[in-house]
């Protein structure tokens, strides 16, 4: 029987030892550089420029595209793997993965099952960008391609239920298995305090973040431990806009927007969702990966002022920024108030979708662009917000869930169990003692 190649514990992707630098992208030793540290032992984040987003409070975005593979996706792969082999459902030399997904988390199950010496196929939509298909396949992992786009997920779970009629699969399951909370929860949250502890006042008045499988938004149950007036905010394509009402219909921001209350989302923090429009994330991409200079001029900043924020964002990480900078603006925030968001990933994965929109939309010059600016980044109107802190709201969103989980065997019991604060203190409190099997394991 093979070995289990070692990788990091929950607590070693929050505080690496040591900065991993290695040369090779394969070398198994980039698993222990899962972290949102920089060499320096930082947290990688960016302050928005207060002239770019017209807002008094202090934008703080995440940077998730110096993950190993490119994308913070890859920490919740290795984390439902590193669970499974620990309770012994996944074996070295035995088991293939499976990764369902639209995206970026597949990009992560195919990118840790190279390093750990696993087969891994990825389950996603046809619909999604090039360039994401091009790096599974990059790092050995097979493609098993569902009709629809982004936002037809459950074509995606219906494909994976085949997979699991052979014991030798094992599906690194990201909208259903409570690893991905641990890690946004344990690793992501704690490093988002971090990050906000250097501006503003220090603490954190609101986390924005869009939901695929939702494990992100666990990160705020983290925060509001810590300050508990803080608020949460999920964000969704209008063109889907099922948290906000039971909505359905596609949309061109990958990797959310998935038509469901995905059973590791904790609706009991979540206070409101918010809709933004896809194009405006398409379109506001475009502005800041390919005409920095003309947003300096617009914003009357120096040259160079804005070269921050190139390579940054994907597009949910537009789509983060402008619901960050919406909140703001809708919570009257001031200048000691920090909103933290995420920046998924990086602009290497959206060539295809930026020339999808060139040929959309036709030429546009730069008045057309600036008017882009004005509609998108600095809009008046005043924002789809809904507050979903009434119980009234929060059993909508319960009945939701359980409508489409129970569909894939999951008892009304156990949902009930995740109408309780106490379940998912419970779900966190596990990370101590799975870093310490981890340490013996290895």
């Amino acid at each position: 029987m093979k070995t289990m190649i070692p990788g990091p514990t929950y607590e070693e992707m929050l505080h690496p030892s040591t900065p991993v630098t290695v040369a090779h992208e394969l070398d198994p030793a980039n698993l222990f550089g899962i972290a949102w540290r920089a060499p320096n032992q930082s947290v990688r984040h960016l302050a928005v420029p207060k002239e770019f987003t017209g807002v008094a409070a202090n934008i703080v975005v995440m940077v998730g595209r110096c993950f190993p593979s490119g994308s913070h996706k890859v920490g919740p792969a290795y984390a439902t793997l590193m669970e499974g082999e620990l309770a012994g459902e996944i074996e070295p030399g035995v088991s293939t993965v499976i990764g369902p997904s639209t995206g970026n988390f597949g990009i992560g199950v195919a990118y840790v099952a190279r390093l750990k010496g696993y087969p891994a196929v990825v389950v996603m939509p046809e619909g999604m960008s090039r360039e994401r298909y091009e790096r599974i396949l990059k790092y050995g992992g097979r493609l098993d391609l569902t009709p629809g786009s982004e936002s037809d997920v459950a074509l995606v779970l219906e494909r994976t239920e085949e997979y699991k009629r052979d014991a030798k699969n094992k599906v690194l399951a990201q909208f259903e298995l409570l690893p991905n909370y641990r890690f946004h929860r344990y690793v992501t949250g704690r490093s988002a305090l971090e990050a906000a502890g250097a501006h503003g006042d220090g603490r954190v008045a609101a986390f924005v973040s869009a939901p695929g499988s939702a494990g992100t938004l666990a990160a705020g149950d983290e925060i509001k431990a810590r300050f508990p007036d803080a608020v949460v905010c999920a964000l969704e394509p209008k063109e889907c806009s099922t948290l906000f009402n039971n909505g359905r219909g596609s949309h061109r921001i990958e990797g959310i927007g998935d038509k469901m209350v995905t059973l590791i989302h904790n609706v009991l923090t979540t206070d409101y969702v918010q809709l933004i429009h896809d194009d405006d994330c398409v379109m506001g991409l475009e502005l800041v990966q390919q005409h920095v200079p003309l947003l300096e001029r617009l914003c009357g900043v120096p040259e160079g002022g804005l070269a921050g924020l190139q390579d940054v964002f994907g597009i949910s990480g537009i789509c983060n920024l402008l619901g960050a900078i919406r909140l703001a603006r809708y919570l009257d925030l001031g200048p000691e108030d920090n909103i933290v968001t995420i920046a998924t990933d990086g602009s290497d994965r959206y060539p295809s979708v930026l020339a999808d929109l060139d040929s959309r939309v036709g030429p546009a010059g730069d008045a057309t662009r600036a008017g882009w600016f004005e509609s998108i980044f600095r809009s008046s109107e005043r924002p789809e917000i809904l507050d979903v802190r009434p119980e009234q709201e929060k059993e909508r969103l319960f009945a939701y869930k359980e409508q489409f989980w129970t569909g894939f065997g999951y008892s009304s019991a156990h949902l009930d169990k995740m109408k309780s604060q106490s379940f998912w203190e419970a779900e966190s409190a596990r990370v101590e003692e799975i870093d310490r099997q981890l340490i013996q394991k290895r």
